[in-house]
């Protein structure tokens, strides 16, 4: 196998074809004269819901909420954002970039330095 038929079959699930499973779901239980209309508002359906909403909630409270409060706060924002922020700046003003100010410089003429 090829490293990128490798990379292919590794990928996962795109949000597109997400879609179009969930579309193909729909069909599919309509076909079979599913309405899911009453199936969500039938007292069984809203315990289900209640259901997973609360356990949702609670795993969230439990286990989710700092992990992905520190993610966030210190590392998406305080490290990418921030820079991102400041280099955006950097370019309206037409001024260099961290990135451009870090590279190293060759000289391009004949010229030693």
């Amino acid at each position: 196998m090829t490293n990128i038929a490798k990379k292919e079959k590794n990928r996962g699930m795109s949000l597109i074809r997400i879609l179009i499973l969930g579309f193909i779901l729909i069909l599919v239980l309509s076909y079979f004269k599913v309405d899911i209309k009453s199936v969500v508002e039938s007292p069984e359906g809203q315990g289900n819901i209640s259901y997973v909403k609360e356990t949702s909630m609670t795993i969230w409270q439990a286990y989710l909420k700092k992990p992905v409060a520190y993610l966030w706060n210190d590392i998406f924002i305080e490290i990418f954002w921030k820079s991102f922020i400041l280099n955006m700046e950097r370019i309206r003003d037409g001024k260099p970039t961290n990135f451009e100010e870090a590279a190293p410089t060759m000289p391009l003429t004949g010229t030693k330095p």
